[in-house]
C-alpha cells in the first residue's frame, strides 16, 4: 500500500469536462469507520465492522450480529434542538451530509435561492424511533406520543432535515428501491443537475438496527445465520449462506462540471453512466442495467477497471451475478470487489458506499478488498480482489440489486 492510499494527496483541481456531473465532496458513516478518510483506510487495510449487536439485546433472536457504525456520539454531530426529533438513521444522514459539504468547499447560501436541492434513498425511514413511540402507544396511551412521530419515521425525512438544515431550497425528493436505491437517488440528482441545478446533495444511509427493524430483517429469510463474524457473510464463496446487515452509508455533493470548473473546486470523479432495469417472471435483468450503463456513459466493457458488485451472499445470487458479468466482461475478465463484505448490506446505503469506494479508486488508483472469501466458487467466474491491489483505475461500475426486482447500475469515471 502506498503512502497516497492512507494520506489524503491533492486532489485534481480545475477538472477539464465541460458537461455532466461530478462528484466534489464525500460524506461516510460506515460500521468499519466513521468518516471518509477512517473508512477508507480501514476498507484498505481488510478491517471489517461487522461485531456482536450492541444496540439492543439480540441473544434471544437466531442472529446476533451486525455491522454498527462505532463510536457515534449523537451529541457530538447535531445540535440539541434536532436530538427529539430525529431518528438514528437522520442523525447518520445529517453528519454524513456535512461531512460531504464541508469536504466539497460549496457555499450553498452563495446559489440562487433554489439552485441547490437534495435526494436521498431510504428503504426503512425512522425505524428505531417508530419503534419507541408504538411503544408509547400501546404502554402508556396516545398523550406520550411524541409530536415528532408524525415525520420522524417517515423515509423521506432525512431529505427534509437536510434540506431544512443547510437551507437547500431546490428540487428535492427521496426514492425507495431497497438496496438499488443508493444508485437511483445519484440518478435523480443527475437529472436534476441536468435540469439546471447548481448543486446536488445525493446519495442514501439507513439503519434499522432495533427490534422492530430486526424482526423485518429476519422476516426476509435472507440473514446467514452463522455465528462467526469472519465467515458469515462470503459473497462468491461456495460456503455462503446469506448476508448480514448493516447500518450507514454515504452521501455526496453532485454539481454540474462548469459550476465545479468554475469555482476551481476538487473532483472526485464524474458520475458518466446510469441505467435501472427491472426484473420479468423468471428474468433476471443485471446484465442489461450493466449494458444500458455503460452505454449511457459511451465505455466499451473493455475500459472498465472494476466491478463493486451487489454480492448478496447468497449462492443462486451471486451465481446469477458472475453469469451477468461473465456474459458482459468473459469470465474472470474485470476485477471485481465487495467492499460491503466488510460493513454487511446498508440497504439503500450499501450501493451508495460502493460509489464513495469507486470515486476513492479513481483518486488513489488502488481497488479495495473482500474479505473473508478468499477464492470464489467454481460457478462463479469473476477475478475476486482480496486484498488491495493498486492499479490503474479509470472507469468503474457499482452494481446494486433490490428485493422485488430492482437493479442498478453506475459508471463512475476519472476526470
Amino acid at each position: 500500500m502506498t503512502t497516497a492510499t492512507l494520506d489524503r494527496p491533492a486532489v485534481r483541481r480545475g477538472a477539464p469536462a465541460t458537461t455532466g456531473s461530478v462528484v466534489t465532496g464525500i460524506g461516510v458513516t460506515a460500521p468499519n469507520g466513521l468518516g471518509t478518510e477512517a473508512w477508507w483506510a480501514a476498507t484498505l487495510r481488510g478491517e471489517s465492522g461487522i461485531r456482536p449487536v450492541t444496540r439492543f439485546d439480540a441473544s434471544r433472536y437466531p442472529v446476533r450480529i451486525a455491522g454498527e457504525v462505532p463510536g457515534f456520539v449523537d451529541e457530538e454531530h447535531l445540535p440539541s434542538r434536532l436530538l427529539p426529533q430525529t431518528d438514528r438513521v437522520t442523525r447518520l444522514s445529517l453528519t454524513a451530509a456535512k461531512e460531504a459539504l464541508d469536504d466539497s468547499g460549496s457555499e450553498p447560501s452563495a446559489l440562487p435561492e433554489y439552485g441547490a436541492g437534495v435526494v436521498t434513498a431510504s428503504s426503512a425511514g425512522g425505524f428505531e424511533f417508530g419503534q419507541r413511540e408504538l411503544q408509547a402507544l400501546w404502554s402508556k396511551g396516545g398523550q406520550h406520543v411524541s409530536a415528532y412521530q408524525s415525520f420522524a419515521w417517515f423515509y423521506a425525512v432525512n431529505t427534509g432535515q437536510i434540506s431544512i438544515r443547510h437551507g437547500l431550497r431546490g428540487s428535492s425528493g427521496v426514492v425507495v428501491a431497497e438496496q438499488a436505491g443508493g444508485l437511483d437517488a445519484l440518478a435523480h440528482a443527475r437529472r436534476q443537475i441536468r435540469k439546471g441545478a447548481r448543486l446536488m446533495v445525493t446519495g442514501g444511509v439507513d439503519s434499522a438496527l432495533c427490534p422492530w427493524g430486526w424482526a423485518a430483517h429476519l422476516a426476509a429469510g435472507e440473514l446467514s445465520r452463522v455465528t462467526d463474524p469472519a465467515r458469515a457473510y462470503l459473497p462468491f464463496d461456495a460456503e455462503a449462506r446469506g448476508h448480514v446487515v448493516g447500518e450507514g452509508g454515504a452521501l455526496f455533493v453532485l454539481e454540474s462540471a462548469p459550476a465545479a470548473h468554475e469555482r476551481d473546486a476538487h473532483v472526485y470523479g464524474a458520475f458518466t453512466g446510469y441505467a435501472a432495469t427491472f426484473d420479468g417472471p423468471g428474468t433476471p435483468r443485471l446484465a442489461d442495467a450493466a449494458r444500458l450503463a455503460l452505454a449511457d456513459a459511451g465505455v466499451r466493457p473493455d475500459e472498465i477497471d472494476v466491478v463493486f458488485a451487489d454480492a448478496a451472499g447468497a449462492r443462486a445470487a451471486d451465481r446469477a451475478e458472475a453469469e451477468a458479468l461473465a456474459a458482459l466482461f468473459g469470465p474472470r475478465g474485470v476485477a471485481v470487489t465487495a467492499p460491503k463484505s466488510m460493513t454487511g448490506r446498508l440497504l439503500a446505503g450499501g450501493a451508495s458506499l460502493d460509489v464513495a469506494a469507486a470515486l476513492l479508486s479513481l483518486r488513489d488508483q488502488v481497488i479495495p478488498p473482500t474479505t473473508g472469501t478468499t477464492e470464489p466458487a467454481s460457478d462463479c467466474p469473476v477475478d475476486l480482489v482480496t486484498t488491495a491491489r493498486e492499479t490503474g483505475v479509470r472507469h468503474a461500475l457499482a452494481l446494486a440489486r433490490g428485493r422485488g426486482g430492482f437493479n442498478s447500475a453506475a459508471v463512475l469515471s476519472a476526470v
